[in-house]
């Protein structure tokens, strides 16, 4: 799919250069030159529109990484169409005569590369930039884009949920890049800040902190926001609606801060109350909370074809669907832990790749459910103990392997089904039958403070466990993540796994958990 194609000169020129890396690109304009191999060599050449993601193949670009995103939009709920310009300072790792950004149903206006107007064409789901002069290899440079985008385009994949009273975004896992053009992929995490503009009567919120608040002379507010840490693209927030903020302090004077709809706020404040508590809980397990503040944001919408899932741990704000928080505590606390567990497993430690997704959902289905039994509350199958669970997931082992392959080898149709989250809930409750608590419990820690503020691969875990083990783990990891069938489970010699049948497939979503089928913990 093309949505608009324009080429500025001096860069015309430039872009005959592709390679085969840029399938489908234009061809050279007319009269110039056919670069010589010793032209390529000195100036560079196209960069990789791809990271080679096994689960997402044509998700995020290489040749550069982004070392920050400025974003600055404006919302009219007149036209319901948002004008923004996205600045993102890259560092190249290879000579660029050209680069790519993801974007898709995003109206580009103009492109320019420091302080230069560029070249560029939208393809699929690629923004091409050529700029004027070609980047060297380790280079610095600032990219601007200027655009236009409608939260209520219709598109095969979007990031965007309309409300009644503006929007909120749902960017995970491949969807960041129809709010801004980005290299949208969870390895390549960067600083973010957000100008956010709106009309009075109207709040707009980031991730992050407030850092500045500006009524414009005509009347619209500026809000600022600034992320302390780096943050994944699949992360970002950015809502504006009618909302309150209220504020409360967490453990350890945290400051929380919660995103409410202001017709709501009385009747949410019962589950807005309990997140104190869910924070101390985490931090006796994992350590203190790695961010600069949390809260949650029941976004103003119960339309289920706006907003087809729960909950979204989008880093410092969980997005809800307020309806669901309205529920009694014993309905809601553990699937809240679950979120809160990302803001460690999959916003501090993001995954490498999107076939390491059980990282993130398996340990927040595994520290939700120990919050949910903790208390004694039923879980969906009648149950009331992490061993009951545990016994009734490997029985079913062999026919999800079946079904939907292995817990670290998804694909894109399969990856948040339940084989990723309760499949990957069993992988950790029999590595620490393993090992026991103590060492278990060092692992988890070990891994989250090697990789603090940036990505790590499945591969990174077993090393982990092995290293803080005092053992190599990497058989016994491997079997229980890549194999095609149950490993036995230690200190159970007697349970069974089930055999398989024709196809019983593991209940599956578009975005992770969040539906009620996949996440063990609702």
């Amino acid at each position: 799919m093309r949505y608009r194609s324009r080429v500025t000169a001096p860069a015309a020129a430039l872009i005959g250069t592709a390679t085969a890396l840029a399938a489908g690109s234009p061809a050279r304009a007319a009269g110039a030159a056919a670069p010589t191999a010793g032209t390529a060599a000195r100036t560079g050449e196209p960069g990789p529109e791809t990271l080679g993601d096994p689960v997402f193949p044509a998700l995020g670009n290489a040749g550069y990484g982004v070392s920050s995103y400025h974003l600055d939009l404006a919302y009219d709920p007149t036209t319901k169409l948002v004008q923004a310009t996205a600045v993102l300072r890259i560092r190249t790792t290879e000579a660029l005569t050209r680069l790519s950004l993801d974007a898709l149903g995003l109206d580009i206006a103009s492109v320019s590369v420091c302080g230069r107007a560029a070249g560029w064409e939208q393809a699929d789901e690629k923004l091409r930039i050529t700029p004027a002069e070609p980047l060297a290899e380790n280079a610095a440079a600032t990219v601007r884009v200027t655009y236009s985008a409608d939260p209520h385009r219709t598109l095969a994949h979007t990031a965007w949920v309309p409300t009644p009273d503006g929007f909120a975004i749902c960017p995970q896992p491949n969807s960041a890049h129809t709010v801004f053009p980005c290299n949208d992929h969870p390895s390549d995490k960067a600083a973010f800040s957000f100008r956010l503009t709106v009309p009075a009567g109207l709040r707009a919120v980031a991730n992050g902190v407030l850092t500045g608040t500006e009524t414009l002379d005509d009347g619209r507010t500026a809000f600022s926001y600034r992320s302390l840490s780096p943050m994944a693209t699949e992360l970002v927030q950015i809502t504006v609606g009618d909302y309150v903020i209220k504020e409360r302090q967490g453990p350890h004077g945290l400051p929380l801060r919660d995103v409410v709809p202001a017709a709501r706020a009385a009747a949410l404040e019962p589950a807005l109350a309990l997140t104190p508590g869910l924070v101390t809980w985490l931090e006796d397990r994992l350590g203190a909370f790695p961010f600069e503040t949390y809260g949650l944001l029941p976004c103003n919408s119960d339309d289920p074809k706006a907003f087809d899932f729960t909950g979204l741990e989008t880093q410092t704000l969980t997005l809800y669907k307020p309806n669901f928080l309205l529920q009694e505590e014993k309905k809601i606390g553990s699937h809240m832990m679950h979120e809160l567990v990302h803001s460690w497993f999959g916003n501090l430690v993001s995954p490498a790749t999107w076939a390491d997704l059980w990282l993130n959902e398996g340990h927040a289905d595994f520290y939700g459910l120990l919050y949910r039994y903790e208390r004694g509350w039923t879980d969906s199958l009648g149950l009331t103990t992490m061993e009951a669970r545990m016994k009734d997931t490997y029985a079913r082992g062999d026919q999800w392997r079946h079904d939907s392959g292995p817990v670290a080898a998804p694909s894109a149709g399969n990856l948040f089904d339940s084989q990723r989250y309760l499949g990957g809930v069993l992988v950790l409750y029999a590595f620490r039958q393993l090992v026991g608590e103590d060492v278990f419990h060092a692992v988890e820690r070990a891994f989250l403070d090697r990789f603090r503020g940036s990505s790590a691969s499945t591969a990174d875990y077993i090393a982990v466990a092995s290293e803080v083990s005092g053992q190599d783990q990497s058989g016994f990891l491997r079997d229980w993540l890549y194999g095609t069938k149950t490993p036995r489970m230690p200190g159970h010699p007697d349970w069974t796994v089930t055999p398989v049948s024709s196809s019983l497939m593991a209940p599956h979503s578009r975005r992770g958990g969040h539906w009620h089928e996949n996440s063990a913990t609702l």
